[in-house]
C-alpha cells in the first residue's frame, strides 16, 4: 500500500462526512490535498444513474465553493487574462452552445414539459445538507430569507420554487415543501429545460446552486444568499458580500475561467484529456439520445440484420424496441401498449400513415444517415447514424420533413453553430469522406482543357426517385440529357455500387453508354470522382450534395432534399415550400448535425457527427471491424443469388 508521503497529493472528494479520513492521512503524510468534485458538466443524469462524470474539478488550493479561504478557481478569477480575443470569442460561443442546447451539470428535461408562463420570480432551491450550502457561509435559515424577500421585492409577482432534480427524483429532500405555497407562490419540479425556465424569470434569486451561475450567462443579475464561486465579481446582488472579491468581470470571463480554464475535460469516446467544446457536444448528443429514446418503441419495415444494431441505438429507458415485421401488425400493438411506432420510411405507405393517425399513435420514420459506414448496406453493415424523421422523410419531396424545416430554419444559426458546420464541412472534404467510403483511386488521364461532368447513377427503384423525379428517372435517360445539355463535356459515368454487384435495379451497358460518356468508372471512389468533376449531373444522389460541400457546380433533374433552396441548379420540378434561401454553411449544419443522429460502436454511446467522421477517416469502422461472420456469409450468399434480389428487397 503506498504511503501518503510518498504521494504527490492525497485526494479527496468534497466534503463529505468521510472526508475527514483522507484530510488527515494528507496531513499525517505532510503532503498536499488535491480537493476534487464533478465539473459543472458532468452527465445525461444525475451521478446515482450510473453515468461517469464528463469532467472533474482539481484544486489543490482549495473547494471552489468553500469561501472560507480561496480556491484555485478564485485566484484565476481575480488574476488571470480573461478578456483575450480568443478567450472572449470562446466564451461567447460556449455560452450560446449551452443555452441551445439545454445544457447544465444534468440534460435529463423532458422538451414535452413547458416552464410556466413568463413573468415569474425564480426563487432555487438545494438539497438539504449539501455541503455547497454550509461552505458558502449559510444555511437552510438562508432559503427561508431568500424567499421572505423575494416576496417582499416583488409583492405583486407570481414565485416559481424550483426544486432541484435530485430531490424531485425523490432521492434527498430540499428546503421548500408545498407548505411553503401560496396563491402567488407554486413548486416546480417538472424536468423542464433550466435555460428556457431562466428565459421565462423576471428575477433569480439563489443561495449557491449552479443554476445562480447559469442565470449569469443567461443575462440575469441574481440575488445571492451565500458566498458561491460567482458571487462577488460585479454580475450578482450579494446579500452576504465576500469582501476580498474586489474584481469586476463580464459574464464572458467568468464563464471563460469557470469552464474554459479550470476544469479537467475527459473525452469519452477517445478515452483522452480534452477541452470545454468536445465535451458540451458530447453531452448536448447524448442528451438528445436520452430524450428521444425514453419513450418505448415499435420497430417495423426493417430487415432482421438490421435488428441488432438499432437496437443499441435506440436503447433507453422505455426498454429496448420491439420488433416487428408488418407495419399493420405493428400499428395494431402500439394501439394496445402506447409505444411510438418506428418504420423504416421506404415501407411506409400512405394506409399505414392513416392508420397510425386514425389511432394517435406517433410514427416516425427511419433511414440511414449521410455518413453510414466504409461499405454498403448491401453487405449487412450497420449505419453509423440514422434519421429519425417525424414529419415526413428527407427523399419524399412531396411532403415536408423534420430536414425541410431545419434547412428553412437555418438561416439564422448563431455564430458557434456556423463555426461547427464549417469546420465539419472542411474535414469531411479534407478526409475525402462519402456516404459508403467504397472504391479506390485509379488512373484516370482526362483531356485537357475540356470540362469534366460527374454523372453518378442510382438505384432506380429507390425511394428518392419515384417520389422525387418526373420525366427523368432511369439512369439512361439521366446520361443523354448530360450530354445533350453538355455537347462538349467529358462525361465520367458512375454506376452506382449497389447495382454494379448485381444487387439492385439501374444497370447501364457499355453499348448504351456509348457516345453519351466518355468513360464509365466502375471501380473509382465517389471522392476521386469528385476531385476530377467541374460539375456534377444527377437526379436526386446525395452525391450532388457531396459535390456541393467540395465547391461544385451541382445541377439536379429531381428535387433532393438539397435541391431549391438556391444552391443548385434545378432542372426537375418545383419546391413551392422552398423559398429559405440557405447558404451552404446553414445546410451542411442542418443535413449533419441538426438532423441525423450518431451512435459510437466502439463505446456504445451517442456521439457527435465529429467521432463518427473520425471513425470512418481513421478506418474504424471498416468492413472487417464491424461486419459479422453470419453477415459476411449472409453477404456473400446474396451476391451469388444476385439476380434473384427483388425477391428479398420487396
Amino acid at each position: 500500500m503506498l504511503r501518503p508521503s510518498h504521494a504527490d497529493a492525497v485526494a479527496v472528494w468534497g466534503r463529505r462526512p468521510v472526508s475527514w479520513r483522507g484530510l488527515a492521512m494528507a496531513r499525517r503524510g505532510d503532503v498536499p490535498v488535491l480537493n476534487v468534485e464533478d465539473a459543472w458538466l458532468r452527465s445525461v443524469q444525475p451521478g446515482a444513474g450510473g453515468e461517469g462524470p464528463l469532467g472533474l474539478l482539481l484544486d489543490k488550493r482549495g473547494l471552489h465553493y468553500d469561501s472560507a479561504q480561496p480556491s484555485a478557481l478564485e485566484d484565476l478569477l481575480a488574476t488571470a487574462e480573461l478578456e483575450t480575443p480568443d478567450l472572449r470569442a470562446r466564451a461567447e460561443d460556449g455560452i450560446a452552445f449551452l443555452c441551445d442546447n439545454g445544457l447544465s451539470k444534468y440534460a435529463n428535461w423532458d422538451a414535452a414539459v413547458r416552464p410556466p408562463e413568463p413573468g415569474y420570480v425564480l426563487v432555487i432551491d438545494q438539497t438539504a445538507g449539501d455541503a455547497a450550502i454550509s461552505h458558502a457561509g449559510a444555511s437552510a435559515d438562508s432559503f427561508r430569507q431568500m424567499l421572505a424577500a423575494a416576496k417582499a421585492e416583488h409583492p405583486t409577482a407570481r414565485i416559481v420554487l424550483r426544486t432541484h432534480p435530485v430531490t424531485a427524483a425523490g432521492t434527498k429532500r430540499g428546503h421548500f415543501s408545498p407548505e411553503d405555497c401560496d396563491g402567488r407562490t407554486t413548486i416546480c419540479a417538472d424536468p423542464v429545460n433550466p435555460w428556457a425556465l431562466l428565459d421565462g424569470a423576471s428575477a433569480v434569486y439563489a443561495v449557491s446552486s449552479q443554476l445562480g451561475f447559469e442565470a449569469i450567462l443567461a443575462g440575469h443579475r441574481p440575488a445571492i444568499f451565500g458566498q458561491p464561486f460567482y458571487a462577488g465579481w460585479g454580475l450578482s446582488d450579494d446579500r452576504l458580500p465576500v469582501v476580498r472579491r474586489t474584481r469586476r468581470l463580464s459574464r464572458e470571463a467568468l464563464f471563460a475561467c469557470a469552464m474554459l480554464l479550470y476544469p479537467t475535460w475527459y473525452d469519452p469516446y477517445r478515452d483522452r484529456l480534452t477541452g470545454f467544446e468536445t465535451v458540451a457536444q458530447a453531452l448536448a448528443a447524448q442528451a438528445r439520445a436520452w430524450r428521444e429514446n425514453r419513450q418505448p418503441a415499435i420497430c417495423t419495415g426493417m430487415k432482421p440484420w438490421k435488428h441488432k444494431p438499432t437496437a443499441a441505438f435506440l436503447r433507453g429507458q422505455g426498454g429496448p424496441p420491439r420488433f416487428e415485421s408488418d407495419p399493420a401488425q405493428a400499428l395494431k400493438l402500439a394501439a394496445t401498449t402506447k409505444r411510438t411506432v418506428l418504420i423504416w420510411a421506404g415501407k411506409e405507405t400512405p394506409e399505414i400513415r392513416a392508420q397510425a393517425a386514425a389511432q394517435n399513435t406517433p410514427l416516425i420514420r427511419v433511414e440511414d444517415g449521410f455518413l453510414r459506414s466504409v461499405g454498403l448496406g448491401a453487405q449487412l453493415l450497420p449505419a453509423a447514424s440514422l434519421v429519425l424523421d417525424d414529419l415526413g422523410i428527407y427523399f419524399d419531396p412531396t411532403r415536408p420533413s423534420r430536414l425541410e424545416t431545419q434547412i428553412a430554419q437555418s438561416t439564422a444559426l448563431p455564430r458557434h453553430a456556423r463555426r461547427r458546420a464549417a469546420a465539419l464541412q472542411a474535414a469531411i472534404v479534407a478526409a475525402r469522406l462519402t456516404k459508403y467510403n467504397v472504391g479506390a483511386d485509379q488512373a484516370l488521364t482526362i483531356p485537357p482543357g475540356r470540362q469534366v461532368v460527374l454523372v453518378p447513377g442510382q438505384v432506380e427503384d429507390d425511394a428518392s426517385i419515384r417520389l422525387g423525379t418526373s420525366d427523368v428517372s432511369t439512369n439512361l435517360a439521366l446520361l443523354r440529357r448530360a450530354r445533350a445539355h453538355f455537347p462538349d463535356a467529358f462525361i465520367i459515368y458512375k454506376p452506382h455500387p449497389d447495382v454494379e454487384v448485381g444487387l439492385r435495379q439501374g444497370a447501364v451497358t457499355d453499348a448504351q453508354a456509348q457516345g453519351l460518356a466518355d468513360v464509365v468508372a466502375r471501380e473509382i471512389s465517389a471522392s476521386q470522382a469528385m476531385d476530377l468533376a467541374d460539375v456534377v449531373w444527377t437526379m436526386t444522389s446525395l452525391m450532388g450534395f457531396e459535390a456541393l460541400l467540395r465547391g461544385l457546380e451541382v445541377h439536379c433533374l429531381g428535387m433532393p432534399f438539397y435541391a431549391g433552396w438556391g444552391l443548385t441548379n434545378d432542372h426537375g420540378q418545383s419546391a413551392s415550400r422552398r423559398t429559405a434561401r440557405p447558404d451552404l454553411t446553414a445546410l451542411v449544419h442542418a443535413t449533419l448535425i441538426d438532423y441525423p443522429r450518431y451512435f459510437d460502436a466502439q463505446t456504445g454511446l451517442a456521439c457527435p457527427p465529429e467521432v463518427t467522421l473520425e471513425r470512418l477517416s481513421s478506418g474504424a469502422l471498416a468492413v472487417s471491424r464491424h461486419a459479422t461472420r453470419r453477415h459476411k456469409a449472409v453477404a456473400a450468399v446474396q451476391y451469388r443469388l444476385r439476380g434473384l434480389a427483388h425477391l428479398w428487397r420487396r
